[in-house]
């Protein structure tokens, strides 16, 4: 192999991680993940359900593992099977502490698994007692902590359905997501804090309640007063039965980002979502109950779903509440050593932040701890791999994944068994049979293309809430490759390594003079230039062609220059191509984000043309739009 990994596992680390375990349970006794993965897609049945066994999922399974298994949206997983989601997220009940909860202000609580049943049992006989019944909605509007995580656990062990948003979701924003799912009850918080300020919300969770006629109540959170919380924790404690569903039993609504019309409400089964995330915990990011889990996210991110469900695997998580760099740059890294975390997760801007920060944590922590970072969010550029080798931790495991809320999980992610290559994502989800399709629908490696899925997966949507006849979910999906998934990235595989290149979103794709290129591939260049603090890059529409268009943001104390201008450009041209150079690039003030913390660049694009973005609620600053309207610049 002519390509040198950055690091690779040891034969110690392998002999010890669950995959070996699993594998060698399955007749794979060799650590061939290309082999074992082929199995899995080829043998799905019997891999799905020797995992179930090997994660001793609670409930009963049943005989059949997979109906119409040729039939993307109508194969259904297994539809005998029977089991409460909550009850294999509390299956443990001793005293090791389950959740640490930290804030931005050095705030901190534990909760212990004991603690955590008890305190989840008690909610559930609350909702209980209010008439909430199975496939009632649940709504959070909630920050990241611990009563957060009570909540959806009370709710759903009854059957009900849980879906929340961040706190600094406006009355709009809100309205769109809870409006279409008509909940019974909404949990809130009266205030947050981000970024050392406090943020008033009462009025805003009252102006949707009353916009909304199906809540019939609110229960307020508040980390300083005696709330309904407490009140509920004091509540006499009762035996409670976990509610036993089907497999396919609603748990969680989930929302598409909503930049270009209301935001999907996308429907995701207990089950699917149970299986697929124990698989990724225990076989991918190799979770053991001595490890500490920590993802920044927010409560209206998919990652918030996923960290919450490693409660399965019995391991530790942190919730972190507030701003990553708030009150410095390195607060957030100040935990691992504090909190002895092991798997440290974040998304890939982050990590480049700190990159320009100037910031080398293994000169002001030990991190002797840490074993694996978790990269997601947008594609982690080949120097943000070069950075944690160097300036992180040489015996870490970079382990870059990628998938979606739609799936709720991923489709590309890392194993314990192979080694992590510079801006690669080491493979495939195991089950998940996933390719990378040419404009024709053919397979191809070496070469770039739409990511796809080609044969159904347990964590695949219900269904998208009030949606007749399946017709936007068909058409999210199913539209460009009948019965294929296809996902909206675009993507590479690399033939040597078997690792895959997220090259950004193919609907952002850039195509000028008919060459496709991923905007990834502008931004990793972009990144290494440390006056650019962000940038977002959008193809305009000019003579009967398109052309690249890059705006920037520059650091604080630094000002835009023909010299900066011309440093981009170089820097494109002779390490990406040519026809990467954008025809302009314009600096901005400020670049419109997702509440998740994504580049928004369909809603720049939208701007730049005059349309108008369907949906700015969607929108973290929908005022940086504003810039981007009639750009005298643009016009030549």
């Amino acid at each position: 192999m002519s390509k040198k990994p950055l690091w690779t596992p040891s034969q110690d680390r392998i002999e010890k991680s669950h995959l070996t375990d699993f594998g060698r349970l399955v007749g794979f006794t060799d650590q061939d993940y290309g082999a074992l993965h082929r199995w899995s897609i080829e043998k799905r049945g019997e891999f799905w359900s020797a995992l179930w066994n090997y994660c001793n999922v609670q409930g009963t399974r049943g005989e059949t593992i997979l109906e119409q298994p040729d039939d993307f949206m109508r194969s259904r997983w297994f539809p005998q099977a029977q089991l409460n989601f909550a009850e294999n997220l509390l299956r443990h009940r001793d005293e090791q502490i389950a959740i640490v909860e930290i804030n931005e202000s050095g705030g901190r609580k534990t909760c212990s698994y004991s603690e955590l049943f008890e305190k989840s049992i008690r909610f559930a006989v609350f909702l209980k007692s209010r008439g909430i019944k199975p496939g009632d909605r649940i709504v959070g509007w909630l920050p990241n902590v611990l009563e957060t995580v009570i909540a959806m656990l009370g709710t759903t062990s009854i059957g009900a359905i849980w879906s929340s948003c961040s706190p600094d979701f406006g009355i709009e924003g809100a309205l769109d997501r809870f409006g279409q799912i008509e909940p019974r009850m909404v949990v809130a918080c009266k205030k947050y804090n981000y970024n050392g300020k406090t943020f008033i919300v009462e009025e805003n969770v009252c102006t949707v309640v009353e916009s909304i006629p199906s809540i019939r109540e609110i229960i307020w959170y508040d980390a300083n007063e005696d709330d309904d919380f407490k009140k509920i924790f004091s509540l006499p404690s009762e035996n409670h039965a976990f509610e036993q569903l089907p497999f396919d039993h609603p748990v969680y609504i989930m929302y598409s980002s909503g930049t270009t019309g209301k935001p999907k409400c996308i429907v995701h089964g207990a089950g699917g979502t149970l299986l697929q995330h124990l698989k990724e915990h225990q076989l991918h990011v190799n979770i053991r109950r001595e490890d500490t889990l920590f993802f920044f996210t927010t409560t209206g991110w998919m990652m918030w779903n996923w960290l919450v469900s490693a409660l399965a695997s019995g391991c530790t998580i942190v919730l972190y509440d507030g701003a990553p760099f708030y009150p410095n740059p390195d607060t957030m890294l100040e935990h691992i050593d504090r909190e002895e975390i092991s798997v440290f997760g974040v998304g890939a801007k982050y990590i480049s932040s700190l990159e320009k920060s100037n910031i080398a944590p293994k000169t002001r922590f030990s991190l002797d701890s840490l074993h694996s970072i978790l990269s997601t969010g947008s594609p982690l550029s080949h120097e943000s791999f070069q950075y944690v080798y160097r300036d992180f931790k040489q015996d870490v495991w970079l382990a870059s994944i990628s998938g979606g809320t739609d799936l709720i999980s991923c489709f590309v992610l890392g194993n314990p068994w192979s080694p992590v290559f510079e801006g690669e994502i080491q493979g495939p989800g195991l089950g998940m049979a996933v390719n990378v399709y040419d404009g024709k629908g053919h397979g191809v490696v070496d070469e770039r293309g739409e990511l796809v899925c080609e044969l159904s997966f347990p964590s695949k949507p219900i269904g998208f809430w009030q949606d007749n006849n399946d017709a936007l979910y068909s058409k999210a999906y199913f539209e460009s490759h009948p019965n294929i998934w296809a996902h909206g990235d675009f993507a590479e595989i690399d033939s040597e390594t078997g690792g895959y290149i997220i090259h950004g979103r193919s609907d952002a794709v850039l195509n000028p003079g008919g060459v496709r290129i991923g905007t990834a591939e502008i931004y990793r260049q972009v990144e290494t230039i440390a006056s650019i603090r962000d940038a977002v890059c959008v193809a305009q529409e000019w003579e009967d062609d398109t052309r690249v268009i890059l705006f920037v943001v520059m650091q604080a104390n630094e000002e835009f220059s023909g010299e900066i201008e011309a440093t981009i450009k170089r820097r494109i041209r002779s390490h990406a191509s040519p026809r990467h150079v954008p025809a302009k690039i314009i600096p901005v003030a400020d670049i419109p984000m997702t509440r998740s913390g994504k580049l928004a660049e369909i809603a720049v694009r939208e701007t730049i043309h005059g349309r108008d973005v369907k949906n700015t609620t969607a929108l973290a600053n929908p005022e940086s739009l504003a810039e981007f309207r009639d750009l005298e610049s643009l016009r030549s």
